[in-house]
């Protein structure tokens, strides 16, 4: 699992967080080997760590994986590419990326061209019970993801905190360089996700750092007339939900 993680954020997690870090692993380890169903695959875990720990201009904090088998990644909101119906979350998050962008409305659940546009998609929490969400929490997954978002403040960076839970980490980015918002589900996000307009609002954090901004933009996109189309029908969906 570790061998995922790129080389620069071993040398950024050091000290009593590897030993935090090297903890978690032997725990989760253990547990597969008990029969444990945990998520995602170990192979993806440390996903959101295997580009370069400078390369990151935007961070998007999430709580845990998705606790539906085959929809985490290890990448935060993420899914797989053809994965039906899309987690909830990502229905919202897709409906408010349209009408904040003006882009079409993505079919795909894969968030990874982000990542290669200096996006960070970290989970507080990188690993999960199957179908018992927050089954993880208090287990040392939080004072690694505090290192990293520790380290990501000393950057010219901004942050996209959706949520109490991701917004606990607001005072350490700093206030004036994140985007906060309640959570994306159903649960919430007509209190105040949708209409947050949280893509455009990052990348005018980030060029006031003199930072370039983002390119949202997401492959397999339908066209222009389709989008508001799908657009409205993820509205429709998520009250359903």
């Amino acid at each position: 699992m570790l061998a995922t993680i790129h080389p620069s954020w071993r040398g950024i997690l050091t000290g009593s967080i590897e030993d935090q870090l090297e903890s978690a692993v032997r725990r989760v380890a253990q547990r597969i080997c008990d029969g444990e169903r945990i998520q995602p695959a170990p192979e993806h875990i440390f996903r959101a760590l295997s580009r370069p720990a400078d390369d990151t201009r935007v961070l998007v904090l999430g709580q845990d994986p998705y606790p539906t088998p085959g929809h985490a990644v290890g990448l935060s909101f993420s899914s797989a590419p053809q994965t039906r119906p899309l987690p909830k979350s990502l229905k919202n998050i897709f409906t408010e990326y349209g009408e904040d962008l003006g882009l079409p409305v993505p079919e795909s659940a894969d968030l990874t061209p982000w990542t290669e546009n200096g996006v960070m998609l970290l989970n507080r929490v990188l690993t999960v019970q199957e179908g018992q969400a927050g089954s993880d929490r208090g287990q040392g997954w939080e004072a690694v993801t505090g290192a990293v978002v520790d380290h990501l403040s000393t950057r010219p960076v901004a942050a996209i905190l959706w949520g109490r839970q991701a917004q606990e980490v607001a005072d350490v980015i700093g206030r004036d360089r994140c985007v906060l918002s309640p959570h994306p589900s159903p649960l919430s996000a007509y209190r105040g996700f949708f209409g947050s307009r949280p893509f455009s609002r990052v990348n005018q954090i980030l060029q006031a750092q003199g930072v370039a901004p983002v390119d949202w933009s997401l492959t397999g996109q339908e066209s222009g007339t389709e989008s508001g189309q799908k657009t409205e029908q993820l509205r429709e969906e998520g009250d359903a939900c």
